[in-house]
C-alpha cells in the first residue's frame, strides 16, 4: 500500500508491480441541481476527480445508487445514469457495473479505478517551500448551489456553476506532464482551506494565500454577504479556522469563501515557481494563488 489513510489523501494507490500501481476511490452525492441529467454530470466529474488529483489516469467504473424507485419515475434515474455515462465517456472509459438500493433520498456515485507509475504519484504530502500554488478552478460552488435551492441565484451564475462543476480535471491533470510537481489535491467537500490545510499539515510547511488572487465564482460573494451558504461550509471554518492567520481586514463572509464546501472542484497544485509560466500557457483558466512557505508549519497566512 503506498498510499492509505495517513494523510488524508485523496485516494489509495496500491503497487502492482515497479511499473504499475492501482488507484482507487469511491464517492457519491445528493442532488444538488433539479436536472437528473446534469447531476448524474456532477456526480460523476466528482468522483473522476480523485484519480486526477493522484496523478492518474482512470480505467473503469462502477455505479453507487441509492433511488426512491417507489416514489420516483424510473426515468429520472435513468437520466441520472446516462449523465454519469457521458462523463466517463469523456474521460475515455467505461462503466461496467454497480449496485443499487432502495432509499428516500436519490444518491449517485461511482467507484473508480485507475493507473499510476509508482514513481509518479502525485499525493498532498509533498509541498516544498518557495513552490507556488495554482488553483484550476473557481470557489463558490456551494455557495451558489445553496441559492439555488433557495430560488435566489440568477441563470447566469447557474449556468457557470454547472459548467464550472460538470467539467473534468482531466485537461488539468494532463497540463502537469513534465512539470515539477511537488503536492497535488483537488478542492471538494473541506473546501479551499480545509485542503489546503491537509496538505501543509501532511508536508510540514506553511503558506500564505493572496485572497485577491483567488478566482471566485459569479454572485458568490454578494450572497455569502447575505448569510447565504451551506451548513458545511461554516463547519469547515470553524474547524479549519485556527489554522489561519486571518488580517484583521478580512470579515467572515469573506473566510467563508474560503472555507465553502465544493463539488467537483479544481485541482490545488503546489508546484516549482520556475514552471509556473508554463502550466498557465497550457491551461489559461488557472491561477496562481499563493505560494508554499517553510513554516510556521501547518499555518495558512491570508493577506488581502
Amino acid at each position: 500500500m503506498l498510499v492509505g489513510t495517513a494523510t488524508a489523501d485523496d485516494a489509495a494507490v496500491y503497487k502492482l508491480d515497479d511499473g504499475r500501481a492501482i488507484v482507487q476511490t469511491v464517492d457519491l452525492i445528493t442532488p444538488i441541481v433539479d436536472d437528473p441529467y446534469v447531476y448524474g454530470q456532477i456526480a460523476a466529474a466528482n468522483s473522476l476527480s480523485d484519480v486526477y488529483a493522484m496523478g492518474g489516469r482512470p480505467l473503469f467504473a462502477l455505479s453507487i445508487v441509492c433511488f426512491p424507485s417507489r416514489t420516483v419515475g424510473l426515468d429520472c434515474l435513468a437520466d441520472i445514469l446516462r449523465g454519469g455515462s457521458s462523463k466517463a465517456q469523456e474521460a475515455g472509459i467505461a462503466i461496467v457495473g454497480g449496485h443499487s438500493v432502495e432509499d428516500q433520498e436519490p444518491k449517485y456515485g461511482l467507484v473508480v479505478t485507475g493507473i499510476v507509475d509508482p514513481d509518479r504519484i502525485l499525493t498532498n504530502a509533498g509541498a516544498r517551500p518557495g513552490d507556488v500554488l495554482v488553483l484550476t478552478k473557481p470557489i463558490g460552488a456551494g455557495i451558489l448551489t445553496t441559492a439555488l435551492k433557495k430560488q435566489q441565484l440568477s441563470d447566469e451564475a447557474y449556468g457557470r456553476v454547472v459548467e464550472v462543476m460538470t467539467t473534468l480535471n482531466r485537461a488539468a491533470a494532463e497540463a502537469l506532464e513534465g512539470l515539477e510537481v511537488h503536492a497535488l489535491t483537488d478542492v471538494t467537500g473541506f473546501g479551499l482551506l480545509g485542503h489546503l490545510a491537509e496538505m501543509v499539515t501532511a508536508s510540514g510547511v506553511g503558506a500564505r494565500i493572496d485572497f485577491g488572487a483567488v478566482p471566485v465564482l459569479p454572485e458568490a460573494a454578494e450572497l455569502v454577504a447575505q448569510g447565504i451558504y451551506p451548513g458545511g461550509t461554516k463547519r469547515n471554518l470553524d474547524h479549519f479556522g485556527p489554522k489561519v492567520q486571518w488580517p484583521d481586514e478580512l470579515p467572515e463572509p469573506k473566510r467563508l469563501l474560503l472555507a465553502d464546501a465544493q463539488t467537483s472542484g479544481g485541482l490545488l497544485i503546489s508546484l516549482a515557481a520556475r514552471d509556473q509560466d508554463t502550466l498557465l500557457q497550457r491551461l489559461p483558466s488557472a491561477e496562481v494563488i499563493g505560494e508554499i512557505q517553510p513554516d510556521p508549519a501547518g499555518v495558512i497566512q491570508i493577506v488581502p
